[in-house]
């Protein structure tokens, strides 16, 4: 919204804040926004056990890259035929394939799990200023109450 190097236009940040009040007087807004990061955490749990499962599917297919690894320099050395070295080539192939699809869905898993943790900061971070809004608001309310009270006390000792 504002960056350090720009000066802020006072009037324009005067009338976000009360527009943000009038938003955040709503306990719908309250409710809304505890659902939104409620419902942020469950999907980031569910994005965190997808990540590590394709983990360990990951590592599982590494280990098994390198049995075929192993396998193709043993076929290698014992001078096996040109067809079965062809067939596990092919066969490390579409394993490397398929690692690097796995590894392109795991990026997209955490670039997900990255987007949600901002989302999620924002929300605490709307949350907190609701919260202070409310406490400023509750203390704007008791001061006035207090005030009056010292009024009604001022009046009556003139009578």
């Amino acid at each position: 919204m504002v960056d350090g190097s720009r000066d802020v236009d006072v009037e324009k940040l005067i009338s976000f804040s009360k527009d943000l009040v009038q938003f955040l007087k709503d306990d719908k807004d309250v409710g809304f926004l505890k659902q939104c990061l409620e419902q942020s955490n469950a999907v980031q749990l569910q994005c965190l056990s997808e990540y590590q499962t394709l983990q360990t599917s990951i590592q599982d297919y590494e280990a098994k890259i390198n049995m075929c690894k192993q396998r193709i320099a043993e076929a290698q050395s014992e001078a096996a035929g040109d067809a079965e070295i062809d067939t596990m080539q092919k066969e490390l192939e579409q394993k490397l394939q398929r690692e690097q699809l796995l590894r392109e869905e795991l990026r997209v898993i955490t670039d997900e799990i990255d987007d949600l943790d901002h989302q999620r900061a924002s929300i605490e971070e709307q949350m907190q200023s609701l919260e202070k809004l409310e406490r400023d608001q509750l203390r704007a309310e008791s001061s006035r109450d207090g005030n009056m009270a010292g009024w009604c006390v001022r009046v009556k000792s003139v009578f």
